[in-house]
C-alpha cells in the first residue's frame, strides 16, 4: 500500500507538472516563433540555394574558382545517403551538408534555454520549489516537454522542405532511399533531439537566470555530439538507426536529467 501510495503521487505530481508546462508552452508567442522559424527556413535555402546552383565565386587574394552546388533533390536536405561515395557524404563540409535540418538541434536546445530560465527569471520555479513541487519532477517535465516542442520544430522543417521543394522546382525522386527510410530518418532525428533538450535543460538550471550563459553553455556543449548526428541519422537509416537513437537519446536524457537535479538540489534558485 506504502509503495502504491508513493508512485501514485509522484503520478499525480508528474502529471500536474506536464499540464501546467505544456500549457505555458503552446501559450508563449515565442514557441510558435519557432516552430514558424523552421518552417520557413528550409523553403529560404532550398529557393536560394537553387537559384545560386552552378554559379561561381572567384577568391580576389587567390584567383581561385568555386562552384557553388544546390540541392539535387528535397530529400537532401534531411541528410546524406550514409553509403554514398564510400560512406563519406555525410562528413563533407559544403553549402549543402551544413544547410539541412541538422541546424534545427541548435534552435531546440536554444527554445528549451529560454524557456527554461524563464522560471527562474520570473521567480516561478522558486515559488515553484517552495509549495509543493519536487526538483525531479521538475526535470523531468522539462525533459518531456522539451522533446515535444523538439519533435513539433522537426516536423515543422519537415512541411516546410517539402513546400520548399515544390516552390524550387526540386526533383522528389529518391535514389539510394525509400519513402521508409526517410521516415525512419525523420524519427531518429526526433530521438536524438532529447540529447540536446537534456543538455539545454542541465544548461538552464546552471545558469540559472542568466538566459545567454544557458544559450552558451548548451550550444557549446551541443556542438560536442554534432558530429554524430549524420553518422547515426543518415538518409537512408532504418529501424536499427531508430533504436540506437531512441535508446540513447533516453539514455542521455537520464544521466543528464540526474546532474540537472543534483544541481537544483545543491545550488540556490537565485
Amino acid at each position: 500500500m506504502i509503495v502504491k501510495s508513493k508512485k501514485s503521487g509522484f503520478v499525480k505530481r508528474l502529471k500536474s507538472m506536464l499540464y501546467v508546462d505544456f500549457r505555458r508552452m503552446f501559450t508563449i508567442p515565442f514557441f510558435y516563433i519557432m516552430v514558424g522559424i523552421a518552417f520557413v527556413v528550409p523553403i529560404l535555402i532550398l529557393v536560394m540555394t537553387t537559384m545560386m546552383d552552378g554559379s561561381v565565386s572567384v577568391n580576389p587574394q587567390t584567383g581561385v574558382e568555386t562552384e557553388i552546388q544546390g540541392f539535387d533533390n528535397v530529400w537532401q536536405i534531411l541528410g546524406a545517403v550514409s553509403n554514398a561515395s564510400g560512406g563519406e557524404a555525410a562528413m563533407q563540409m559544403d553549402l549543402v551538408s551544413m544547410c539541412n535540418i541538422n541546424m534545427m538541434y541548435f534552435a531546440v536546445a536554444v527554445f528549451v534555454c529560454i524557456f527554461t530560465t524563464s522560471d527562474f527569471t520570473s521567480g516561478y520555479a522558486k515559488n515553484l520549489f517552495t509549495v509543493r513541487a519536487k526538483k525531479t519532477d521538475y526535470v523531468i517535465s522539462k525533459t518531456l516537454v522539451g522533446f515535444v516542442a523538439s519533435a513539433v520544430i522537426f516536423t515543422a522543417f519537415l512541411l516546410g522542405a517539402l513546400l520548399g521543394g515544390g516552390v524550387a522546382k526540386l526533383p522528389f525522386a529518391m535514389s539510394g532511399f525509400v519513402l521508409g527510410n526517410v521516415v525512419s530518418c525523420m524519427l531518429a532525428k526526433i530521438f536524438l533531439s532529447t540529447v540536446f533538450v537534456a543538455v539545454g535543460v542541465l544548461a538552464s538550471v546552471i545558469a540559472k537566470q542568466k538566459t545567454w550563459l544557458s544559450v552558451l553553455l548548451s550550444l557549446g556543449i551541443g556542438m560536442l555530439f554534432f558530429t554524430m548526428i549524420p553518422m547515426v541519422t543518415p538518409l537512408d537509416s532504418t529501424f536499427v538507426n531508430v533504436v540506437l537513437c531512441l535508446v540513447g537519446g533516453a539514455a542521455f536524457a537520464v544521466g543528464l536529467g540526474a546532474v540537472s537535479n543534483v544541481v537544483l538540489n545543491k545550488t540556490s534558485l537565485v
